[in-house]
């Protein structure tokens, strides 16, 4: 299959890219490829909102901009949290005239919210799913479009590049270029190759690496590892944000996300002991930064040998808490806790990964036709922690520069290879796999490693000890995937055990504790400022 443009995922970043091309190019075809359902996305889980300077009045640029960079802990690029910031409200005004609803108050302004790590009210939301809702403006948006094809429960397996047309490909390779991808049809269950001139990776992140997420189970870091495995460049994969609120359920996979704006609109974090504890820890107290937040609930679980804390909303108006969080209401009913009269238990989940493909500030990453956005890619907005809201803004914001860009470059004489010179997918050796628990197993252990040894806090040992057993697991499933037919199960796995080398070597290589990244044996900060390219 041959198509102009491809873009793989369909959450807020890939939606907006192809949405654009495709009212840019109506005589072109845009192929978007999911791995499940069109809205089966971390968008649609993403539940505090976007933030964006809105009120001029009583905020600015400059202080999204300065608390963006604070909460970064000095590994913000200072250039691109200065284009996010001020090209952000344009976005979202693309995005409220796709259709998208914000809440409003009784005078018809928006209803602006405030989070962790925010000096301002800045953040829009619809009550507490306002992804779900930005996934459903845009999606309805582009099914619209005659020239956007979806091509759903298909399982992206590697890029095509030079490698596979019989050229010898290393990292100092400084010409690699992606002439498409090799996928698996779930439905044909044939491995099928798409070529296209420009390929957009926006495949989300990487949360199901760890025991307990936040993330939907696709959320396997794919992108992530096909570039890695393509010789692209891997940046600042350390720096794995933990949210501090997901509700306590034992057993549960995904863990269901308290969103911070709760915290926002006053809710108070209590130890075992009923004590509001954030004060010792910093001082704004509930409403610091994501990584203070958690390494404090990490640090009260430990000192009182207790598996969670405590959000306590008693104190908050019932009827505005309905209005605002009725999904988080609904869900604390349902499992016999009454907000208005019971704390909810809650402990950090793994959450976002601020590091990612490394991409310029056009989207483009270091292997040519390939770019990458959302929350699979470092833009260089985070640095070493994430400001809450400032996820889905990027997304947007790099979704349409690197469309601009696209479109440039499409106007060049662009030559692709043969369709003939590219390889079909050879599985001549392999067979049907016998045991699926050789897999499932290993995910257990791949997720049992990275919470116990590569979590909010670290040392050397625990990451000696990690990466040891990920040589033993990458040796074992490479065996696998070499002897065996591929599933979509034992390439996620393939591709989260590269996720997890990842995020460990990045860690063993950062001898400093800087936001997300908190290492026993290296408390302080070093003066020299780094990003880890792996």
């Amino acid at each position: 299959m041959q198509t102009d443009f491809l873009v793989i995922g369909s959450g807020i970043a890939g939606l907006t890219y192809a949405l654009k091309m495709a009212q840019r190019f109506p005589d072109k075809e845009i192929t978007v490829i999911t791995k499940t359902i069109a809205d089966e996305t971390n968008t649609k889980y993403a539940q505090g909102g976007i933030a964006g300077v809105w009120d001029a009045a009583n905020d600015s640029f400059q202080k999204h901009i300065d608390d963006t960079l604070t909460a970064g802990d000095g590994l913000c690029n200072t250039a691109i949290v200065e284009l996010v910031v001020k090209e952000g409200p344009e976005r979202i005004r693309e995005l409220i005239e796709y259709g998208a609803q914000f809440d409003k108050d009784a005078d018809g302004d928006y209803a602006l919210g405030k989070e962790g790590g925010h000096s301002a009210h800045r953040i829009l939301h619809h009550k507490d799913v306002t992804g779900k809702e930005m996934e459903r403006a845009l999606l309805e948006q582009a099914q619209q479009q005659k020239n956007i094809r979806f091509i759903h429960h298909c399982f992206v397996i590697d890029i095509i590049t030079q490698h596979h047309l019989g050229f010898l490909v290393t990292k100092s390779t400084n010409d690699i270029t992606c002439y498409g991808v090799y996928v698996l049809n779930l439905q044909t269950n044939q491995i099928e190759k798409i070529t296209a001139a420009f390929t957009l990776l926006a495949t989300g992140g990487c949360g199901q690496a760890y025991r307990t997420t936040t993330n939907p189970r696709i959320a396997t870091g794919d992108g992530i590892a096909m570039v890695y495995r393509a010789k692209g460049r891997i940046e600042n994969m350390e720096f794995i944000q933990f949210h501090p609120t997901a509700l306590y359920e034992p057993g549960q996979s995904p863990s269901f996300l308290i969103t911070e704006a709760v915290r926002g609109d006053g809710g108070i974090l209590r130890n075992k002991d009923g004590e509001a504890f954030m004060e010792r820890y910093d001082a704004r107290k509930d409403l610091a930064p994501r990584d203070i937040v958690a390494r404090a609930i990490d640090n009260e679980m430990k000192r009182a040998g207790t598996e969670h804390v405590y959000l306590d909303c008693r104190h908050m108006d019932k009827d505005a808490f309905i209005h605002h969080f009725p999904n988080i209401y609904e869900k604390c009913l349902s499992i016999g806790i009454d907000v208005t009269k019971q704390m909810i238990p809650v402990a950090p989940a793994a959450h976002y990964s601020c590091g990612g493909i490394k991409t310029d500030e056009w989207g483009r990453s270091s292997i040519r036709r390939l770019y990458a956005c959302g929350e699979c890619a470092s833009t260089g907005l985070h640095g070493a922690n994430r400001l809450a809201s400032n996820s889905l803004l990027e997304a947007m914001v790099f979704a349409h520069r690197a469309y601009l860009d696209v479109v440039c470059a499409a106007e060049e004489n662009i030559a692709m290879p043969p369709a003939n010179e590219i390889p079909d997918w050879d599985a001549k050796g392999t067979s049907d796999p016998k045991e699926m628990i050789l897999i499932t197993q290993s995910l257990k252990e791949l997720q049992q490693i990275m919470s116990d040894y590569v979590g909010i806090v670290r040392t050397d040992v625990r990451l000696d000890r990690a990466m040891k057993r990920l040589d033993l697991l990458f040796a074992e499933t490479e065996q696998l995937y070499r002897s065996t037919k591929v599933s979509p199960q034992l390439c996620e796995l393939r591709n989260l055990i590269s996720v997890g080398y990842l995020i460990v070597k990045g860690a063993q290589f950062r001898k400093e504790s800087r936001g997300l990244h908190y290492n026993t044996d290296y408390p302080g900060k070093t003066a020299l400022l780094q990003n880890i390219i792996l």
